[in-house]
Protein backbone atom coordinates (compact mmCIF):
# COMPACT_ATOMS: atom_id res chain seq x y z
CA UNK A 1 0.00 0.00 0.00
CA UNK A 2 2.94 2.28 0.63
CA UNK A 3 4.24 2.29 -3.51
CA UNK A 4 4.20 4.54 -6.09
CA UNK A 5 0.48 2.52 -7.23
CA UNK A 6 -0.70 -1.15 -7.49
CA UNK A 7 -3.07 -2.02 -10.82
CA UNK A 8 -4.46 -4.88 -9.29
CA UNK A 9 -5.92 -6.40 -5.94
CA UNK A 10 -4.19 -6.55 -3.00
CA UNK A 11 -4.35 -8.78 -0.06
CA UNK A 12 -3.27 -7.39 3.50
CA UNK A 13 -3.32 -9.11 6.96
CA UNK A 14 -3.54 -7.55 10.18
CA UNK A 15 -0.60 -7.97 12.76
CA UNK A 16 -1.01 -8.09 16.24
CA UNK A 17 0.29 -4.48 17.16
CA UNK A 18 -2.06 -3.09 14.54
CA UNK A 19 -5.61 -4.38 15.66
CA UNK A 20 -7.98 -2.21 17.43
CA UNK A 21 -8.19 0.67 14.44
CA UNK A 22 -10.90 1.94 12.56
CA UNK A 23 -10.48 0.74 9.39
CA UNK A 24 -10.92 4.02 7.67
CA UNK A 25 -8.01 5.39 9.88
CA UNK A 26 -5.83 2.51 8.96
CA UNK A 27 -6.69 3.02 5.52
CA UNK A 28 -5.65 6.98 5.58
CA UNK A 29 -2.59 6.64 7.95
CA UNK A 30 -1.19 3.56 4.88
CA UNK A 31 -2.06 4.74 1.68
CA UNK A 32 0.08 7.59 1.96
CA UNK A 33 -0.63 9.79 -0.83
CA UNK A 34 -3.94 8.96 -1.58
CA UNK A 35 -6.98 11.79 -0.95
CA UNK A 36 -9.24 10.53 2.11
CA UNK A 37 -12.31 11.17 -0.25
CA UNK A 38 -11.24 8.42 -2.95
CA UNK A 39 -10.42 5.96 0.27
CA UNK A 40 -14.12 6.84 1.73
CA UNK A 41 -15.53 6.13 -2.00
CA UNK A 42 -13.77 2.63 -1.97
CA UNK A 43 -15.33 2.06 1.42
CA UNK A 44 -18.67 2.63 0.22
CA UNK A 45 -18.85 1.00 -2.55
CA UNK A 46 -17.39 -2.31 -0.75
CA UNK A 47 -14.26 -2.83 -3.64
CA UNK A 48 -12.48 -2.85 0.14
CA UNK A 49 -13.53 -6.15 2.11
CA UNK A 50 -12.50 -7.95 5.54
CA UNK A 51 -12.82 -11.78 5.39
CA UNK A 52 -14.53 -11.68 2.07
CA UNK A 53 -16.99 -9.59 3.65
CA UNK A 54 -17.84 -6.00 3.48
CA UNK A 55 -17.32 -3.86 6.33
CA UNK A 56 -18.37 -0.41 7.56
CA UNK A 57 -15.54 2.33 7.55
CA UNK A 58 -16.10 1.94 11.26
CA UNK A 59 -15.53 -1.43 11.98
CA UNK A 60 -12.00 -1.46 14.48
CA UNK A 61 -9.82 -4.31 12.51
CA UNK A 62 -8.67 -7.51 14.64
CA UNK A 63 -5.44 -9.49 14.15
CA UNK A 64 -5.68 -11.72 11.41
CA UNK A 65 -8.26 -9.93 9.64
CA UNK A 66 -7.39 -10.24 5.59
CA UNK A 67 -7.89 -7.11 3.95
CA UNK A 68 -8.94 -6.82 0.50
CA UNK A 69 -7.70 -3.61 -1.38
CA UNK A 70 -9.00 -2.39 -4.64
CA UNK A 71 -6.15 -1.23 -7.10
CA UNK A 72 -4.61 1.77 -5.98
CA UNK A 73 -3.17 4.84 -7.75
CA UNK A 74 -0.95 6.47 -5.35
CA UNK A 75 0.66 10.03 -5.96
CA UNK A 76 4.35 9.65 -6.77
CA UNK A 77 4.98 13.41 -6.64
CA UNK A 78 3.94 13.30 -2.92
CA UNK A 79 6.29 9.97 -2.66
CA UNK A 80 8.85 11.65 -4.63
CA UNK A 81 8.45 14.29 -2.30
CA UNK A 82 8.96 12.45 0.78
CA UNK A 83 11.98 10.25 -0.53
CA UNK A 84 14.32 13.29 -1.07
CA UNK A 85 13.54 15.16 2.59
CA UNK A 86 14.39 11.99 4.13
CA UNK A 87 17.51 12.00 2.24
CA UNK A 88 18.46 15.05 2.68
CA UNK A 89 17.35 14.93 6.71
CA UNK A 90 18.60 12.33 7.79
CA UNK A 91 20.04 13.99 10.73
CA UNK A 92 16.96 13.69 13.25
CA UNK A 93 18.65 13.71 16.77
CA UNK A 94 17.49 10.25 18.85
CA UNK A 95 17.44 11.16 22.29
CA UNK A 96 16.36 7.59 23.38
CA UNK A 97 15.28 4.07 21.68
CA UNK A 98 13.80 1.15 22.47
CA UNK A 99 11.56 -1.85 21.06
CA UNK A 100 8.40 0.38 22.00
CA UNK A 101 9.53 4.17 21.69
CA UNK A 102 11.37 6.90 19.85
CA UNK A 103 12.73 9.88 21.28
CA UNK A 104 13.85 12.88 18.45
CA UNK A 105 15.39 16.12 19.07
CA UNK A 106 13.37 17.97 16.20
CA UNK A 107 14.55 21.03 15.06
CA UNK A 108 13.14 23.78 14.26
CA UNK A 109 11.52 24.20 11.05
CA UNK A 110 10.51 20.76 10.11
CA UNK A 111 6.52 19.78 10.15
CA UNK A 112 6.10 16.86 12.48
CA UNK A 113 3.83 15.63 9.96
CA UNK A 114 2.82 16.50 5.54
CA UNK A 115 -0.83 18.08 5.36
CA UNK A 116 -2.05 21.85 5.07
CA UNK A 117 0.65 22.52 2.08
CA UNK A 118 3.68 20.90 3.55
CA UNK A 119 4.28 17.47 1.13
CA UNK A 120 5.93 15.88 4.35
CA UNK A 121 6.97 15.97 7.79
CA UNK A 122 9.75 13.95 10.55
CA UNK A 123 7.30 10.97 10.32
CA UNK A 124 6.87 10.88 6.59
CA UNK A 125 11.16 10.69 6.84
CA UNK A 126 11.41 8.66 9.31
CA UNK A 127 9.07 5.83 7.57
CA UNK A 128 11.61 6.23 4.43
CA UNK A 129 14.87 6.19 6.98
CA UNK A 130 13.12 2.84 8.11
CA UNK A 131 11.93 0.84 5.86
CA UNK A 132 11.89 -1.84 7.77
CA UNK A 133 9.60 -0.56 10.77
CA UNK A 134 6.27 -1.95 10.54
CA UNK A 135 5.11 0.85 13.10
CA UNK A 136 5.84 4.72 13.24
CA UNK A 137 3.30 6.89 14.39
CA UNK A 138 3.46 10.22 16.76
CA UNK A 139 2.34 10.37 20.04
CA UNK A 140 2.09 13.68 20.29
CA UNK A 141 2.09 17.26 17.97
CA UNK A 142 5.00 19.86 18.29
CA UNK A 143 4.64 23.12 15.89
CA UNK A 144 6.63 23.64 12.67
CA UNK A 145 8.57 26.54 14.28
CA UNK A 146 9.23 24.08 17.69
CA UNK A 147 12.26 22.71 18.31
CA UNK A 148 12.70 19.63 21.09
CA UNK A 149 11.42 16.24 22.39
CA UNK A 150 8.84 14.76 19.75
CA UNK A 151 7.48 11.37 20.81
CA UNK A 152 7.22 8.58 18.27
CA UNK A 153 5.66 5.01 18.85
CA UNK A 154 6.92 2.04 17.62
CA UNK A 155 4.05 0.03 18.85
CA UNK A 156 0.32 0.59 18.93
CA UNK A 157 0.11 -0.72 22.41
CA UNK A 158 2.73 1.90 22.97
CA UNK A 159 0.88 4.92 21.69
CA UNK A 160 -2.36 3.94 22.85
CA UNK A 161 -0.66 3.98 26.27
CA UNK A 162 1.02 7.40 25.50
CA UNK A 163 -2.47 8.85 24.32
CA UNK A 164 -4.09 8.03 27.69
CA UNK A 165 -1.17 9.75 29.61
CA UNK A 166 -1.07 12.81 27.74
CA UNK A 167 -5.46 13.16 28.36
CA UNK A 168 -4.38 12.61 31.91
CA UNK A 169 -2.66 16.26 31.80
CA UNK A 170 -0.63 17.22 35.10
CA UNK A 171 -0.85 13.53 36.39
CA UNK A 172 0.78 12.13 32.96
CA UNK A 173 3.82 13.36 31.15
CA UNK A 174 5.44 16.82 32.72
CA UNK A 175 6.19 18.75 29.33
CA UNK A 176 8.48 21.62 29.97
CA UNK A 177 9.56 24.23 27.33
CA UNK A 178 12.08 26.79 27.32
CA UNK A 179 10.97 30.29 25.63
CA UNK A 180 12.68 33.96 24.96
CA UNK A 181 9.82 36.60 25.42
CA UNK A 182 9.07 40.32 25.02
CA UNK A 183 9.81 42.67 27.93
CA UNK A 184 10.72 42.09 31.84
CA UNK A 185 8.68 39.45 33.46
CA UNK A 186 9.05 40.15 37.10
CA UNK A 187 6.80 37.07 39.05
CA UNK A 188 9.32 34.38 39.51
CA UNK A 189 6.30 32.09 39.16
CA UNK A 190 3.10 32.50 37.44
CA UNK A 191 0.12 30.82 36.72
CA UNK A 192 -1.87 31.36 33.72
CA UNK A 193 -5.08 29.98 33.51
CA UNK A 194 -6.87 31.98 30.59
CA UNK A 195 -9.40 29.71 28.25
CA UNK A 196 -8.55 29.24 24.64
CA UNK A 197 -10.97 28.97 21.85
CA UNK A 198 -9.84 27.38 18.48
CA UNK A 199 -10.89 28.92 15.03
CA UNK A 200 -10.39 29.24 11.36
CA UNK A 201 -9.37 32.24 9.20
CA UNK A 202 -11.14 32.71 6.21
CA UNK A 203 -7.84 31.31 4.03
CA UNK A 204 -8.94 27.86 6.57
CA UNK A 205 -5.44 29.14 8.31
CA UNK A 206 -5.78 27.41 12.04
CA UNK A 207 -5.66 30.50 14.70
CA UNK A 208 -6.46 30.25 18.71
CA UNK A 209 -7.64 32.98 20.62
CA UNK A 210 -8.45 33.80 24.89
CA UNK A 211 -12.21 33.76 24.89
CA UNK A 212 -13.71 33.32 28.78
CA UNK A 213 -17.09 32.11 27.12
CA UNK A 214 -16.41 29.78 24.13
CA UNK A 215 -12.95 28.87 25.46
CA UNK A 216 -11.61 25.80 26.49
CA UNK A 217 -9.80 25.28 30.70
CA UNK A 218 -6.39 25.75 29.86
CA UNK A 219 -3.21 26.18 32.55
CA UNK A 220 0.77 27.26 31.69
CA UNK A 221 2.73 27.55 34.61
CA UNK A 222 5.61 30.30 33.41
CA UNK A 223 8.90 30.41 35.88
CA UNK A 224 11.37 33.32 35.40
CA UNK A 225 14.93 31.76 34.57
CA UNK A 226 17.19 34.97 32.92
CA UNK A 227 15.61 38.56 32.49
CA UNK A 228 17.49 41.56 30.41
CA UNK A 229 16.17 44.95 30.16
CA UNK A 230 14.10 43.87 26.89
CA UNK A 231 13.74 40.78 26.98
CA UNK A 232 13.18 37.34 29.35
CA UNK A 233 13.93 33.46 29.32
CA UNK A 234 11.26 31.32 30.67
CA UNK A 235 10.22 27.83 31.56
CA UNK A 236 6.56 26.99 30.87
CA UNK A 237 5.10 24.44 31.90
CA UNK A 238 2.10 22.59 30.04
CA UNK A 239 -0.69 21.48 32.93
CA UNK A 240 -3.18 21.30 30.01
CA UNK A 241 -2.29 20.52 25.98
CA UNK A 242 -4.11 23.24 24.12
CA UNK A 243 -3.36 23.84 20.45
CA UNK A 244 -0.64 26.94 20.74
CA UNK A 245 -1.19 27.17 24.57
CA UNK A 246 2.20 28.74 25.56
CA UNK A 247 1.85 31.01 22.33
CA UNK A 248 -1.19 32.52 23.05
CA UNK A 249 -1.40 32.77 26.60
CA UNK A 250 2.33 34.95 26.57
CA UNK A 251 0.54 37.21 24.14
CA UNK A 252 -2.27 37.54 26.03
CA UNK A 253 -0.38 38.81 28.78
CA UNK A 254 1.42 41.24 26.59
CA UNK A 255 4.79 38.70 26.67
CA UNK A 256 5.13 37.43 23.18
CA UNK A 257 7.76 34.98 21.95
CA UNK A 258 10.41 36.49 19.79
CA UNK A 259 9.90 35.19 16.08
CA UNK A 260 6.24 33.98 16.73
CA UNK A 261 5.27 34.78 13.08
CA UNK A 262 1.55 34.27 14.18
CA UNK A 263 0.81 35.96 17.53
CA UNK A 264 3.71 37.79 18.19
CA UNK A 265 5.07 41.49 17.83
CA UNK A 266 6.03 41.30 13.94
CA UNK A 267 7.87 44.72 14.00
CA UNK A 268 10.19 43.54 16.42
CA UNK A 269 10.69 40.04 14.79
CA UNK A 270 11.95 42.01 11.63
CA UNK A 271 14.17 43.94 13.79
CA UNK A 272 15.38 40.56 15.41
CA UNK A 273 16.40 38.80 12.42
CA UNK A 274 19.83 40.99 11.49
CA UNK A 275 20.40 40.75 15.39
CA UNK A 276 20.98 36.52 14.82
CA UNK A 277 17.19 35.49 16.38
CA UNK A 278 15.82 34.03 12.77
CA UNK A 279 13.80 31.80 14.12
CA UNK A 280 10.87 31.03 16.63
CA UNK A 281 11.85 31.15 20.18
CA UNK A 282 10.18 28.29 21.50
CA UNK A 283 11.89 24.92 22.50
CA UNK A 284 10.61 22.00 23.99
CA UNK A 285 13.25 21.00 26.40
CA UNK A 286 12.19 18.28 28.97
CA UNK A 287 9.69 15.82 28.81
CA UNK A 288 9.06 13.77 32.40
CA UNK A 289 6.66 10.52 31.98
CA UNK A 290 6.23 6.76 32.57
CA UNK A 291 7.62 4.32 29.82
CA UNK A 292 4.38 3.06 28.15
CA UNK A 293 5.13 -0.32 28.86
CA UNK A 294 6.75 -1.19 31.74
CA UNK A 295 5.94 2.39 33.48
CA UNK A 296 9.49 3.05 34.02
CA UNK A 297 9.65 6.73 35.01
CA UNK A 298 11.66 8.30 31.83
CA UNK A 299 13.02 12.04 31.50
CA UNK A 300 14.30 12.75 27.79
CA UNK A 301 16.01 15.91 27.44
CA UNK A 302 16.72 18.22 24.33
CA UNK A 303 19.64 21.04 25.40
CA UNK A 304 18.35 24.29 24.13
CA UNK A 305 19.76 24.16 20.58
CA UNK A 306 22.40 26.81 19.52
CA UNK A 307 20.43 28.74 17.61
CA UNK A 308 19.24 30.41 20.69
CA UNK A 309 22.26 29.43 22.78
CA UNK A 310 24.57 31.92 20.15
CA UNK A 311 21.40 34.27 20.47
CA UNK A 312 21.62 34.63 23.76
CA UNK A 313 25.28 35.10 24.13
CA UNK A 314 25.17 38.13 21.53
CA UNK A 315 22.63 39.26 24.02
CA UNK A 316 24.71 38.58 27.44
CA UNK A 317 27.67 40.92 25.25
CA UNK A 318 25.47 43.70 24.84
CA UNK A 319 23.88 43.96 27.97
CA UNK A 320 24.14 42.43 31.66
CA UNK A 321 21.57 40.12 32.72
CA UNK A 322 19.52 41.97 35.92
CA UNK A 323 18.05 37.92 36.64
CA UNK A 324 19.25 34.56 36.89
CA UNK A 325 17.58 31.69 38.13
CA UNK A 326 19.93 28.96 40.33
CA UNK A 327 18.51 26.18 37.13
CA UNK A 328 19.49 28.12 34.32
CA UNK A 329 23.15 27.12 34.27
CA UNK A 330 21.94 23.29 34.59
CA UNK A 331 19.57 23.99 31.83
CA UNK A 332 22.08 25.47 29.55
CA UNK A 333 24.85 23.16 29.96
CA UNK A 334 22.55 19.96 29.95
CA UNK A 335 24.18 17.70 27.09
Amino acid sequence: MNGAGNNSVTYRTIEEDEAGQRLDNFLIRHCKGVPKSHIYRILRSGEVRVNKKRVDATYRILAGDILRLPPIRVATRVEEAVDEVAKQRVDLPIVYEDDALLVIDKPEGIAVHGGSGVSFGVIEALRRQRPQAKFLELAHRLDRETSGILLVSKKRSALTALHDMFREHGAGADKRYLVLVKGRWMNETQHVKAPLFKYLLDNGERRVSVDAERGKPSHTVFRLLARWPEMSLLEAQLKTGRTHQIRVHLAHLGFPILGDEKYGDFALNKRLKPAGLKRMALHAWRMAFRHPLTATPMICVAPMPESLRSYLAAVDAAQGREFTAAALADILETR
